[in-house]
């Protein structure tokens, strides 16, 4: 029974890292469509850099500075100081990303999460099976 309970965690938890894998994706692709419905673009400068979050102040037509509180998507490669192209939603300033960038960037990393939680649940559950051929059948009910 334990081997049983363990396989469904093993299972549940690869097919709930899997989901949230493919909606990071979907949900990058939903941030591309409402930039690219509603686009403005400006030139940003880079205020700090990292691989998983940048920050970034650009000036929209209007004359008003943004400073994105969730900083620029993509971010790759980018460096303080740096001036940027950057495309936004002219309705919601705040979704910005690097121009030329898009959600294709998210599928190998998403794809490598896939593949690795499915490598490791893998191992687990065969590593299980030996322990359910190792269990006794239960009695049958007479």
């Amino acid at each position: 029974m334990a081997v049983a309970r363990a396989r469904r965690v093993i299972l549940a938890v690869a097919i709930g890292i899997s989901a949230l894998s493919v909606i990071l994706v979907l949900g990058a692709w939903r941030n591309d469509h409402t930039i690219r419905s509603d686009m403005g673009t400006a030139t940003a400068e880079v205020l700090s850099a990292g691989s998983l979050r940048s920050a970034v102040s650009f000036v929209t037509p209007d004359g008003v500075t943004h400073n994105p509180e969730l900083g620029v998507l993509y971010p790759t490669d980018l460096t303080t100081g740096q001036r940027i192209a950057v495309e936004y939603a002219r309705s919601d300033p705040d979704l910005v990303r690097v121009t030329g960038r898009d959600a294709r960037i998210a599928i190998v990393p998403a794809g490598s999460v896939i593949v690795a939680t499915w490598v490791i649940a893998g191992g687990l559950l065969l590593y299980l099976r030996s322990f359910s051929r190792a269990e006794p059948e239960p009695a049958p009910l007479a």
